[in-house]
């Protein structure tokens, strides 16, 4: 199998200076070269996707948002698993499943997709984003907002807590989007794409951790800032939030300036950190 970088090469898309710089980074981050090109702004999306179908053999697949897709074979894939593993079913003829995929390294995603259809899975890669478009509109019956800048999203299963955090937000001037527990939370986060989440860290379905794992794990929702909201307010319970990777921490019960404090700093921070 070729390397990822000597394709791109090939292509004249990269330079052999440029993967050489690649590689450094890829080595210090211990990322995959496509995201450190991608990091980089060397290549596009459709351009990683047409060199990992190279590199795998595998075929490709592009604007297939508008195509028609039967509700049978939409079932085939639970959406809480497409959502997480950024995967969308293309076509089933027989005993074979063509799914389109983005990672063509993740092979437990590919074994996992076999077990739940019990189907022979043919990988297509495509692009994450048409990935997400295809499961926004088929599997959330909505379309993808590519900004919603003054969005937050409050992920809390009290609704007295939820209210409270929700006025005090829309009194400081925020739109407000509401989900009861984190599979919600995801759902609407991958959907809206809100600016912040505020989310509790205790609940039902998905808590807040699994939520922040959900979310890092897609590239399309992994760099929105997270705070997480719990009852356990000691210093070490905030230093595990931080250090989980949670931007930032409010205990209850919550007061209403101390939450629009809070939400002003984490904006600012993810303002100074992207520039």
């Amino acid at each position: 199998m070729k390397h990822l970088g000597d394709i791109l090469v090939e292509a004249e898309i990269i330079s052999k200076k440029t993967l050489e710089r690649a590689l450094v980074r890829q080595k210090e981050g211990k990322q995959r070269l496509g995201v450190v090109l991608e990091e980089m702004g060397v290549i596009t999306e459709e351009e990683l996707a047409e060199a990992l179908g190279t590199q795998f053999n595998f075929k490709t697949v592009k604007n297939f948002i508008d195509h028609s897709f039967p509700q049978d074979l939409l079932d085939l894939l639970p959406s809480d698993f497409a959502m997480n593993k950024l995967v969308f079913p293309l076509k089933q003829k027989d005993s074979m499943l063509a799914v389109a995929i983005t990672d063509p390294f993740d092979m437990e995603t590919i074994e996992m997709l076999s077990r739940i259809t019990g189907f022979q899975i043919i990988p297509v890669i495509a692009t994450r984003h048409e990935i997400l478009d295809a499961i926004s509109r088929y599997y959330l019956k909505s379309p993808v907002r590519i900004d919603s800048s003054d969005a937050i999203l409050i992920v809390e299963d009290s609704a007295p807590v939820a209210a409270v955090i929700q006025v005090a937000l829309a009194k400081a001037g925020y739109q407000v989007l509401m989900a009861v527990d984190g599979l919600e939370g995801l759902k609407i986060a991958i959907s809206e794409r809100p600016r912040l989440i505020i989310s509790d860290s205790n609940m039902p379905r998905m808590d807040g951790f699994g939520l922040l794992r959900a979310l890092k794990a897609n590239p399309m929702t992994s760099e929105i800032p997270v705070i997480m909201l719990t009852s356990k307010a000691s210093s070490e319970d905030e230093q595990k939030a931080l250090e989980y990777g949670f931007i930032d921490f409010i205990p209850k019960p919550v007061q209403p300036l101390r939450v629009v404090s809070r939400v002003k700093r984490a904006l600012e921070l993810t303002r100074k950190y992207k520039r």
